[in-house]
């Protein structure tokens, strides 16, 4: 049997399954095959608001790699808030710097803290790799400077770690570097509710005192 072959079964067994057991089954052999043709059925999955089965599919897609961000960005459904947010999930995972704008939405206005907390690591890794363009790099960091006053304590714990790789990581300007000091020093201080934001801020500054 061909691999395009195995790829037309794998999608008719998707298509048949119907419990959650055979979709999870069905969507890992799909996804096993690691086909960039595959990748509009894993999307189309997504939307099946079953969490265990987007779950897989979101790791189908992530395990495509870099090639796959085109796909996820023009396939963005704006009225299915879990496919969205599932789609999201995987652009903060693959880091890619085409996902910028999507993640620094994600980050400012999505519903879901941990699609937010998600959206703050996947743009610390962006700004990372974004060394010839120190553009994208200050609007990353400016992303997660706003986000440390983000209404949900796992957000800020990720920006606390966003802020501190950012700052291990990229050359930045004075001013925005000042303001990421600024904010983790606010996230480690008493303003701060959250026990475990206020230590991993402090870590941060730590760790940054000491490069």
């Amino acid at each position: 049997m061909t691999h395009s072959d195995l790829l037309s079964s794998a999608i008719r067994e998707l298509d048949r399954a119907r419990t959650t057991p055979d979709l999870i089954q069905a969507t890992r052999s799909l996804s096993t095959l690691k086909d960039l043709k595959a990748a509009p059925k894993l999307i189309e999955v997504l939307s099946f608001n079953n969490p265990a089965v987007g779950a897989v599919a979101m790791g189908g897609l992530i395990a495509l790699g870099p090639d796959v961000v085109p796909i996820l960005l023009r396939n963005l459904n704006a009225h299915d808030y879990g496919a969205r947010a599932w789609a999201i999930r995987a652009l903060a995972e693959l880091k890619d710097p085409r996902g910028t704008d999507v993640l620094i939405q994600a980050l400012q206005q999505d519903i879901a803290p941990s699609v937010r907390r998600a959206a703050a690591k996947g743009l610390a890794a962006i700004s990372g790799a974004s060394i010839h363009s120190p553009d994208r790099t200050e609007r990353c960091l400016q992303a997660l400077i706003d986000a440390g006053e983000d209404g949900e304590w796992v957000v800020r714990y990720a920006v606390a770690y966003g802020l501190e790789f950012c700052l291990l990581h990229c050359r930045l300007l004075g001013s925005i570097r000042d303001q990421a000091r600024s904010t983790l020093n606010t996230l480690s201080g008493e303003s701060e509710e959250v026990g475990v934001v206020r230590l991993r801020a402090k870590l941060a500054l730590q760790r940054l005192k000491a490069s």
